[in-house]
């Protein structure tokens, strides 16, 4: 017997028709993408590339793989996400655990001020002044130091932690436990999820993170990719060799911009599935109240 009348068939089936494109016109940049990398240089500067490769080369990624500043500023890239994703933990696990805390005297004025810094900051130019002050420019530690706290983040986590029953503490307390113990041996390990998903979004942020590593960062041996490929993209631009030899040269600004990229996302391509069971079970228990 068919559960499901005309109706719903054809609901479904449009549905999944909506879906099915969505999932093509998200697939569709990287695809252009991968193809621009190995397609020739003349192939890429006219324009023909439009779903797959043509007169297929590696060239643009030998070009880019034979560079020890790429190498360079791929590793940089690591140090700031991996050391900056550490230490935003370390600063928004016990912040978020304190939020949650209703014996925390004023928590609606921390709370505020918390969720204050989500839309309002003091402006470019007094943090880069501030930075200036403290010594961080040019410097590792001021990447990672000076972008270590979201208020986003916190709010996710602490919303999660209001979310666990108090039974746990509860019986943790019952058992001598003081608050830095209830905090990493009951909430921690309850916590995977939103952790998780705090640490994708902290992991992503500081992979991509372009603007002010350009404006804090003046030495090239300490930026990271993304900068690097602003480097290369200007570099390439004003070099002459594009002008004079660009029907017989074998790679151009495109190709090896697009294998910058794709050399830049696979990382988090490695890493995504293995957290992506956290993230919307992350996202989902972060709002909810018990």
């Amino acid at each position: 017997m068919n559960l499901y009348s005309r109706g719903d068939r054809m609901f479904v089936w449009v549905n999944m028709a909506l879906v099915g494109l969505f999932a093509l016109s998200t697939l569709y940049p990287f695809i252009y993408i991968a193809a621009i990398s190995l397609s020739s240089g003349f192939e890429a500067r006219a324009g023909n590339v439009v779903l797959l490769p043509l007169d297929v080369t590696l060239a643009a990624y030998k070009r880019v793989l034979s560079e020890s500043t790429f190498w360079i500023s791929y590793g940089n890239t690591f140090i700031y996400t991996i050391g900056g994703t550490i230490t935003s933990l370390l600063f928004i696990i016990p912040g978020a655990y304190a939020l949650s805390r209703p014996q925390l005297k004023g928590r609606r004025f921390w709370n505020l001020m918390v969720a204050f810094t989500m839309w309002f900051n003091a402006g470019l130019i007094p943090f880069f002044l501030n930075m200036r002050d403290l010594g961080l420019l040019d410097s590792y530690i001021g990447i990672i130091i000076g972008f270590a706290v979201n208020g986003f983040n916190i709010i996710l986590l602490r919303n999660f932690f209001e979310s666990i029953p108090a039974s746990f503490e509860e019986a943790a307390r019952m058992d001598g436990a003081n608050e830095f113990q209830v905090l990493w041996k009951v909430f921690v390990p309850l916590s995977k999820p939103a952790i998780a998903t705090v640490s994708l979004f902290c992991m992503v942020s500081r992979w991509n993170g372009f603007f002010w590593a350009m404006v804090l960062l003046q030495d090239e041996n300490k930026i990271p990719l993304q900068v690097y490929l602003r480097h290369t993209i200007v570099t390439l631009s004003d070099d002459n060799e594009f002008g004079a030899t660009l029907l017989s040269s074998p790679y151009s600004v495109e190709t090896v911009t697009a294998a910058i990229i794709v050399c830049s996302i696979i990382p988090v391509l490695i890493i995504y599935p293995f957290i992506q069971k956290y993230f919307e079970k992350g996202i989902l228990l972060g709002g909810v109240k018990e």
